[in-house]
């Protein structure tokens, strides 16, 4: 059950609801789950959802690495609900179900490609040990130049925002949801 609910439209204040508009007139065509959370401060959720909407849609990094690196962010975070939303999204952009299912039960794929690869072992050296070693990130940088590392660092950044915030506010989870993740925190439900 989520912690914190999003008002009805009728009950948004004026700015509340700008912000909601805005995100629903945007790319997405709705908002999306954290702005439940984000609408509490609605400058915070009008340039948050502004900064998510330039990610998924106008960065150059291809969308199957962006989704990768989405997909080990919201794993790590236990945010289940980007996980379902974006594992479905990388399907599409073309990440293989055997990544998808690796990633899920934390283990490290058997990459074909070898961005994929460095997108990785860069988010999960981040992720876990908060720094890219010399080697990696010059690998990064001949893999994705500078630009795409930046951006990776981008999305890696931006989707632990989303993930903390649904994560914190129990947000976009149905009632009978059931974890993909044999490890599942016991406060991710």
């Amino acid at each position: 059950m989520a912690r914190i609910k999003l008002p009805h439209l009728s009950d948004m204040l004026p700015e509340q609801k700008r912000a909601y508009d805005e995100a629903v007139a945007g790319r997405r065509g709705h908002a999306p789950a954290p702005m439940t959370a984000w609408l509490k401060n609605p400058e915070f959720a009008r340039r948050a959802q502004k900064l998510g909407e330039f990610i998924r849609f106008e960065m150059t990094l291809p969308a199957r690495l962006r989704e990768l690196a989405i997909l080990v962010v919201a794993r790590y975070w236990f945010a289940h609900h980007e996980w379902r939303v974006h594992k479905k999204i990388a399907l599409e952009a073309g990440i293989d179900a055997d990544t998808v299912q690796c990633l899920a039960a934390r283990r490290r794929p058997g990459f074909t490609e070898n961005a994929d690869r460095v997108v990785y072992e860069i988010a999960i050296s981040l992720l876990e040990c908060r720094t890219v070693p010399e080697s990696l990130y010059q690998e990064g940088i001949r893999e994705l130049g500078e630009k795409g590392v930046v951006e990776l660092v981008g999305v890696l950044g931006y989707y632990t925002l989303v993930s903390m915030t649904l994560v914190t506010f129990e947000v976009g989870l149905p009632e009978d949801f059931q974890s993909e993740f044999a490890d599942n925190a016991s406060s991710a439900k």
